[in-house]
């Protein structure tokens, strides 16, 4: 038929991948420890353990705690400890660092567990755009699952692809 529109990327068989799929979907929650410590400077073990016995952490429950410290201070290892077991005894996910930090690591964690089967030997975009905010180290983690087994990879959208990797 004269006139017809081809559509050349569905006819090229690409996969495409958005990142965002794969973001962590948990709310996450701050501890700063600071918020612990005497004038926010120093860490009195007696007032320190008086505080955290009084905290109510059934807040906590169905989320993610980001468990850091903002301040300066020498904050001894077994206060990390002490937080980590008010929480653990509610089953209550904890991660090391701030909220963005977790974010990413559990982003990271999801990205690594993806069955790659479906991609082998295709030709892969990773979306550039989103709702969210992707830091770099997703993209060279996806990069660095995809790569081997991929027959190419992109970056972008399948009408403006930047390629990444073609298989010899």
């Amino acid at each position: 038929m004269k006139g017809e529109i081809i559509n050349k990327v569905e006819k090229r068989n690409i996969i495409n991948i958005d990142l965002t799929d794969y973001a962590p979907k948990q709310v996450i929650i701050e501890i700063d420890i600071k918020d612990f410590l005497f004038e926010g400077l120093v860490l009195k073990e007696k007032n320190f353990r008086e505080i955290l016995e009084n905290k109510e952490w059934d807040i906590y429950i169905n989320k993610t705690v980001a468990l850091f410290c903002s301040s300066d201070s020498i904050i001894p290892l077994w206060a990390y400890m002490l937080i980590t077991g008010y929480l653990n005894e509610r089953n209550i996910e904890i991660c090391f660092g701030n909220q963005t930090d977790v974010f990413d690591n559990l982003f990271l964690e999801n990205i690594k567990k993806i069955n790659t089967f479906e991609f082998e030997n295709n030709r892969v975009i990773v979306k550039g755009c989103g709702d969210i905010k992707i830091h770099e180290k997703i993209f060279m983690e996806i990069t660095k699952k995809l790569q081997p087994i991929v027959k190419s990879l992109m970056f972008g959208e399948a009408c403006s692809s930047v390629p990444v990797y073609k298989k010899k």
